[in-house]
This record gives C-alpha cells, structure tokens and sequence, in this order.
C-alpha cells in the first residue's frame, strides 16, 4: 500500500500515525502524474474529495489512475455528496475560526462549492458530472452514495484493458 501527497506536512504526519509494522509507504506525487508503472495496484484510490480538492483535470485524474490499475483490478473515487452540505460548511467554518483554514468567503462558497479568501477552493461531483466523465473516457461507473455523506464512483478494470459496463446505482 502507498499513500500519496504533494504536502511534505501531510506525510510527515501520516508517517507518525501509522504503526511502522503496517506494509505502508507514503511518496510525494501528483496524483496526475504518478511515478508508478502500468498496471502497480490492484486497487486504486482517490478520497475524501481528491478530485475536487486537488484543482487537477478530473479526467487525467482518472486516466491515471486507470494506467496504474492491474488487469483485473478496481478505481475508486469519492466526494461529498449533496445531502451532506450543511455538516461540511459547518466544519469549514469550525476550522476557519481555529485557523486551519482561511476565512470563507460567504459571497462566493454556495452549495457544493467552498470558498475561502485564501485560495483555498473545493467542490463536490455530482452523479451526473462522475456520469459525463466517465463517458468521455468512454467507460460507465458503478456510483453509490453512503450514508448521506459520500459519493463513490467505481469502476472495474478488466483483463482485456477494458473498463466493466455496470449500471449506475446513484440517486437521480
């Protein structure tokens, strides 16, 4: 298993936190631009909104991260689903006033889209943006929402080196 980032702080941290006995590797990457050969993983993951947060092109996002999958093998990606707004506004504005986070900027953050004074911006993609994604890269993904709080786009890497048609199970 290896974790990645483009915040040295970030890893620093993760380090600390992980047994040394657990078989993890932390490495500084873009996650569009991974050092790993084709077909590394058997199981590729970009959470907690990484394809929102990291300002990235979503789909050289996701053509990496299909590169980087073993035949067969899985991609997962996840963001905040729409139900969960109020709990994730809520927590920005909590870590802005401890200075984790700037200050928000209330004219410009709307509903899925958070917006500090800093810089700092992200968003959310809905069923329907994971939808038209994946058929511009001409795959179709298997969506579940979880909990209320998450969006999860799979997709299914097959042997041949082509992605699996599932249908999509994502509220409308």
């Amino acid at each position: 298993m290896v974790g990645i980032d483009t915040a040295l702080a970030s890893l620093r941290l993760a380090r600390a936190l992980v047994p040394p006995e657990l078989p993890l590797r932390f490495a500084a990457m873009d996650a569009a631009r991974l050092g790993f050969p084709d077909r590394t993983f058997d199981v590729v993951a970009c959470v907690q909104n990484g394809i929102c947060a990291f300002h990235l092109d979503p789909a050289a996002l996701l053509r990496e991260a299909m590169r980087v999958a073993r035949r067969p093998g899985r991609v997962l990606i996840s963001t905040y689903a729409a139900a969960f707004w109020p709990e994730r506004l809520e927590w920005f504005r909590l870590q802005a006033a401890e200075g984790l986070v700037g200050p928000l900027d209330e004219e410009k953050t709307r509903p899925g889209l958070i917006v500090c004074r800093d810089g700092f911006s992200a968003g959310t993609f809905e069923p329907e943006a994971f939808r038209a994604l994946c058929a511009g890269l001409g795959v179709e993904p298997r969506l579940t929402e979880v909990d209320g709080s998450s969006l999860f786009c799979e997709l299914k890497v097959q042997a041949a080196g082509a992605i699996s048609k599932w249908r999509c199970t994502a509220p409308p």
